[in-house]
């Protein structure tokens, strides 16, 4: 009913700006011509844009898919994940192009689709995009209570990346290895416990409302899994080794449990993990790294903007020495996004100005960076302030038309003149290093694809894949700004789920600024008629 209502609201506030235009055409000497230049509000659809990036989680499930599923070109796969070990382990997410289930890029996935939420859901809402969002964090949720089998206890990955590089199938032909790997108490894996708690905390604040029974289910998960994360201290790494080629905890798990802590207590308002946060600050290492990266692996950025955050709040006051300390650290990784620091700190941009952290996957720090500026952008404007640093004041305003630069440049706004996100507009790419989009769809093509027939047939040609992959950002371009679209250039080509993720919520604080520019420009509409 609400987003029925709103369209009818778009519907008459778009009848009254004709009805004006008309008025003031026939009574007033402001032309047409000047007016569309004023109420222009920029090139991009960003709920277009919204729309397809909540649709590339579809592509990505593994499992039963559902019967509302509307990526079709899909159907049900790795329906005997856990079946050697004894557990149930069908659902989740492939993680990027190929069929293994990674739990740590998993959890962070969901994390920065609820943080999204949180924040934007709102705008979400208007859009009609809310219950997709609900929907690609729930079947990341269902999969890690499956995977959280006992308290410490936790299945960190289904399939080994070595077999599965040697085959290039559908997901629904897989014959690779489908072995899952777990952390103990004799496997320790504070990094996963401490993301995987982390993601469940800050899902169960987004089902608080609407489903309350789910919500406390997830919050007695993300609990245990701290606990156990916290008192069982190791990487997982070290207790499985199969990830280590792959997604190696190169941060180690420090950052994951203060990541942890900080969602608890987002998420429970308990003095425990306030506590947490910040005795463990200098231990944890959360005072001592100043971060130019925020990733699936590097949490700390993220620890040290959500609690200086907190620093505004009275009730936090004994602790405003750490917190400020926190902040100081934010605002180190803000200030070397925006080139506003010293001593070589600054994160490195492409000619035409994207920031470019590191050859492989790039556009990962490109759409973290972007959701930190726009979460903190609104954090300063809500309490009247700016971002100091070494090179001089930057305004919410400023940290928000740079985050809007770098979405537009993922968008087409560079001189390749394509769009980083697959689908969008009318040029992006089509040779995706994505096994399931580069071959026959499973619903058309029922015949079996072998492991090396998928080679052979499929994964050389220079024809575009056959399903388009719409909503993937992939690695994105060179530190030149080229981009070669090949099947076999998977540092650029190739499209991960914690890419898509943060452009969540920038792309509906966009779709947000948009409507109040429109809403400022009725006003501004109708005190010209007056006048």
């Amino acid at each position: 009913m609400a987003e029925r209502r709103n369209h009818r609201h778009k519907q008459w506030r778009l009848l009254l700006i004709l009805l004006l235009l008309l008025l003031i055409t026939i009574f007033s000497p402001v032309t047409l011509a000047g007016l569309s230049s004023e109420t222009d509000v920029g090139g991009f659809d960003y709920g277009d844009a919204l729309s397809k990036s909540l649709l590339y989680f579809e592509a990505q499930r593994s499992g039963r898919l559902p019967y509302n599923q509307r990526v079709t070109w899909r159907d049900h796969s790795g329906l005997t994940d856990g079946l050697e070990q004894g557990v149930d382990l069908v659902g989740g997410y492939h993680d990027a192009g190929d069929h293994v289930k990674f739990g740590l890029p998993m959890a962070f996935t969901v994390t920065m689709l609820s943080w999204s939420v949180i924040e934007y859901g709102d705008s979400l809402a208007s859009t009609g995009e809310l219950s997709h969002a609900l929907e690609a964090i729930k079947w990341g949720t269902d999969y890690f209570i499956k995977a959280h089998t006992s308290p410490n206890v936790l299945w960190a990955e289904v399939g080994d990346g070595d077999t599965d590089h040697y085959c290039w199938q559908r997901p629904e032909d897989m014959t690779t290895s489908r072995r899952a790997f777990k952390i103990d108490e004799n496997n320790p894996g504070s990094d996963i416990a401490g993301e995987t708690a982390a993601a469940m905390a800050a899902a169960s604040i987004v089902f608080r409302s609407t489903n309350p029974h789910y919500s406390h289910l997830l919050l007695h998960h993300a609990q245990q899994l701290f606990e156990f994360g916290d008192k069982y201290r190791g990487k997982y790494d070290e207790s499985l080794k199969v990830v280590k080629s792959y997604y190696a905890s190169v941060s180690g798990y420090m950052d994951e449990l203060l990541w942890g802590a900080t969602w608890l207590y987002r998420a429970t308002d308990n003095e425990h993990y306030m506590s947490y946060v910040v005795d463990m600050a200098h231990q944890l290492g959360g005072l001592s790294w100043a971060m130019s990266e925020f990733s699936w692996d590097v949490k700390f950025a993220g620890v040290q903007l959500l609690a200086s955050m907190l620093l505004k709040e009275e009730k936090h006051k004994q602790h405003s020495k750490v917190l400020q300390q926190y902040k100081s650290k934010a605002d180190h990784y803000l200030c070397s996004i925006l080139n506003k620091n010293i001593n070589g700190t600054n994160v490195q941009r492409t000619p035409a100005g994207l920031l470019y952290v590191r050859q492989w996957n790039n556009m990962q720090y490109v759409s973290t960076a972007s959701f930190l500026l726009t979460v903190y952008s609104d954090h300063l404007r809500k309490s009247n302030t700016d971002l100091e640093c070494h090179q001089g004041t930057v305004t919410p305003d400023e940290m928000l038309v740079f985050a809007k630069s770098q979405i537009d440049y993922i968008l087409g706004s560079n001189p390749m003149e394509t769009s980083y996100l697959v689908g969008y507009g009318p040029k992006y790419p089509t040779k995706v290093h994505h096994r399931g989009a580069s071959i026959a769809s499973f619903k058309e093509h029922k015949g079996f694809i072998g492991c090396t027939q998928g080679y052979d047939n499929w994964y050389g040609r220079p024809e575009p894949n056959p399903s388009v992959l719409v909503g993937a950002l992939v690695g994105g371009p060179d530190h030149q700004d080229d981009f070669d679209d090949r099947r076999d250039n998977y540092v650029q080509t190739e499209a991960c789920t914690y890419n898509t993720a943060p452009l969540v919520g920038v792309f509906a604080r966009l779709i947000e600024l948009e409507e109040q520019k429109l809403e400022e420009d009725d006003v501004s509409l109708v005190a010209t008629y007056k006048r």
